[in-house]
């Protein structure tokens, strides 16, 4: 009686299929994911053409009155932010807060103070800056105009560092902290300042106009980078597939081999 070769032993031959489909099924899900970044960082290069084409227009536009306090709760950076304003009112007889500032002058401060108009709206307007060690000149007094760019507030600080209202140290320009810390009513205070153009004339700190308009516009760049990764998802699917028809053919060989090594019995 001739013995029946002995079974193969067990292996993970089994769970192969199984894992090659899951991998398979991540690869694609990788793909789609990908290429739904890069489209939509496609989208956001137009959207980003767009917003710096309306925010170039409010620059060069001739300057507009204010928001009034019926829309101050509608305002968007994308809607207002650096349109150009004109306000008209006084000067109030409040300290003026300095904020930490870098400019192509150097470092130094804004100087932030609050103007009321003669409809009783109170809004910070940032005179300009000052630089380290300089002293500003003293507000002018009666009736005042100011033409700017409308900013929103910077909330919380900057420079890596908090705002601290109770030692007057500001690292940003946080309109609703700084007129709490002066006194201002909150409900007449708008809540935007207003950076203020240069003007000629006037000699002397605090220099205004020096605001600086730039738009981080990386979307191109983001686009291709998620593309890129989309296709090298196709590489690699490409590559288990190769690798797969392999082990195929070489399982195919291997068993071939296996039979013809078998003895045979002559009956």
């Amino acid at each position: 009686m001739t013995p029946h070769p002995a079974a193969p032993a067990a292996s993970a031959r089994p769970r192969r299929p199984v894992l090659r489909i899951v991998f398979a099924a991540a690869l694609v899900a990788a793909f789609c994911c990908f290429m739904a970044l890069g489209i939509w960082q496609t989208q956001r290069i137009g959207w980003k053409d767009a917003l710096i084409a309306r925010v170039e227009a409010r620059l060069h536009a001739e300057p507009v009155d204010p928001p009034a306090p019926a829309r101050w709760s509608s305002i968007t950076a994308e809607d207002d932010e650096y349109r150009r304003v004109r306000l008209r009112g006084e000067w109030l007889d409040v300290a003026p807060a300095r904020t930490q500032a870098v400019t192509e002058l150097g470092a130094g401060w804004w100087l932030l103070s609050p103007l009321q108009t003669g409809s009783g709206e109170i809004v910070l307007v940032n005179r300009g800056f000052v630089p380290s060690g300089a002293e500003p000149v003293a507000l002018p007094s009666g009736p005042a105009e100011v033409v700017g760019l409308l900013r929103l507030p910077e909330v919380g600080g900057g420079f890596l560092r908090n705002n601290d209202p109770a030692a007057d140290r500001w690292h940003s320009r946080d309109v609703g902290a700084i007129a709490a810390s002066r006194g201002l009513p909150a409900g007449r205070v708008a809540p935007y300042f207003i950076d203020a153009a240069h003007d000629p004339a006037r000699a002397g700190w605090p220099r205004g106009g020096l605001t600086v308009v730039k738009f981080r516009d990386h979307h191109l760049q983001y686009a291709l980078t998620w593309f890129g990764m989309a296709l090298l998802t196709l590489v690699a699917g490409a590559c288990l597939i190769v690798l797969e028809r392999r082990f195929r053919h070489h399982r195919g060989l291997s068993s071939e081999e296996a039979s013809n090594d078998q003895p045979r019995v002559e009956r």
